[in-house]
């Protein structure tokens, strides 16, 4: 605990430095690379708190002479392996929760963008941790390969792909360890006619295309219930003047993609969706930067008159596109949402109570928003993704982090009160029947 809280005042005093390198390696703007830091700052400093999440469990006299008790104790070691998406905050979801609690830890930082990870682990050294107590591994499918097969590790904590995280499941599982997997997602923002048009244009706008839409909880989705219909051409209107640049660059509202295979991928999935028969409302696919004329950019991209059966609303596109739906009511959206797959967010925006309390119970996804685009829980809770977009039993952080990483001892015993009594000593001669 005292080196966590060492360890979370490094952090603060260097953030800047590292919000510079994600942007150097990662691409994406300052000012979100600072947030990407700070979100991952704030699970470390509710490691902080761990002395009250680890507590046991103890009921006495169960019986007659008999308590029970309960320990929760560390699994020994865990790992991670973290995507190119947020190189700070994904890391810190795991290794703090996972050595507060007493494991030690090998981190395997995506080969893309281990500069973060790299500054943060030499922060928690100063910190004060042994050495040897958080490891770093490099490397791709065969550093993957064995942390999945070593016998020695016990739990893996996955962020990433569909197919990276089915394969860690499955891989891991099957060599009997703990994993956990936050992968893809759909997430559908849905917009009440009732809604306050103003400010949910701007929050579809900032979560749709933020990052350059490459997280996880990007509202990539947009469905436009009745007279919201009516709202889109106001919609790429504010899409057209977010401002694509490098994200070292002042007044960069969106970076570059991870890689020009990236970029080829998104552009591909837009033109799938045209040739499907959606409407192009806006094409970023031709941007030019200036100074980065060959740079991975793709500018705010949108697609209306979307149907369920396109393959762009099918698969997530993991850039800065959003997919335009139609629905005539409520019930026909949270039709829609559950119908998809994934269950990573969503979010509804409307004025009216009762409608968003009737989506927040029906809808069959893991973290909802009301008038929160992007319902990221802090660390005092978990995050809750749910079907395709998670697998295993236990989420990230919060209590459900804590559960993951620890393992219950369960002692029942037995004193009996007559053997506490104090009798006089025995001075005569033991006979049979004394």
């Amino acid at each position: 605990q005292q080196i966590f809280l060492r360890y979370q005042q490094l952090i603060k005093d260097n953030l800047k430095e590292i919000s510079k390198l994600i942007t150097f390696e990662q691409g994406k703007t300052l000012a979100d690379a600072e947030g990407d830091v700070f979100r991952g700052l704030q699970v470390v400093e509710h490691a902080c708190s761990v002395t009250s999440l680890i507590l046991g469990e103890t009921m006495p006299s169960i019986t007659k002479d008999m308590d029970t008790c309960t320990y929760r104790l560390p699994l020994g070691v865990c790992a991670g392996i973290a995507p190119f998406n947020f190189p700070a905050m994904i890391p810190l979801w795991m290794f703090p929760m996972a050595m507060v609690c007493g494991n030690t830890f090998l981190m395997k930082p995506s080969e893309r963008v281990p500069g973060a990870l790299m500054f943060l682990a030499k922060l928690f050294q100063d910190a004060g941790a042994p050495d040897g107590t958080l490891n770093i591994i490099h490397g791709q499918h065969e550093a993957v390969n064995f942390i999945c097969d070593h016998p020695d590790i016990r739990a893996i904590s996955f962020v990433g792909s569909n197919q990276a995280g089915e394969y860690i499941y499955e891989r891991g599982s099957r060599n009997g360890k703990r994993v956990q997997a936050n992968m893809g997602a759909k997430n559908h923002g849905v917009v009440m006619p009732d809604a306050n048009k103003e400010n949910t244009l701007n929050q579809l706008v900032g979560a749709a295309f933020g990052a350059a839409g490459q997280r996880c909880m990007a509202l990539s989705t947009a469905i436009l219930v009745g007279e919201a219909q009516k709202w889109l051409p106001e919609l790429v209107d504010r899409a057209k003047n977010l401002r694509v640049n490098a994200g070292d660059q002042p007044g960069a509202d969106l970076g570059p993609l991870i890689s020009p295979q990236a970029k080829e991928r998104v552009c591909d999935l837009v033109e799938k969706g045209v040739k499907e028969g959606a409407s192009l409302l806006l094409d970023g696919r031709n941007i030019k930067v200036k100074g980065y004329e060959n740079g991975n950019f793709v500018g705010p991209t949108i697609l209306a008159n979307v149907k369920p059966n396109m393959t762009c609303y099918k698969e997530e596109i993991f850039g800065p596109v959003l997919v335009v739906l139609e629905a005539d009511t409520l019930d026909d959206a949270i039709e829609m949402v559950n119908n998809n797959p994934y269950g990573n967010g969503t979010a509804i925006f409307t004025t009216n109570g009762a409608t968003a309390r009737k989506y927040s119970h029906l809808v069959d996804v893991g973290q909802v928003g009301v008038n929160v685009p992007i319902p990221v829980p802090l660390p005092m809770f978990s995050f809750t993704g749910s079907r395709a977009s998670f697998r295993g039993d236990t989420n990230f952080y919060g209590k459900q982090g804590v559960q993951f990483y620890t393992q219950l001892k369960t002692i029942i015993s037995q004193w009996k009160e007559e053997d506490a009594t104090v009798t006089k000593p025995a001075v005569v001669m033991p006979t049979m029947g004394n």
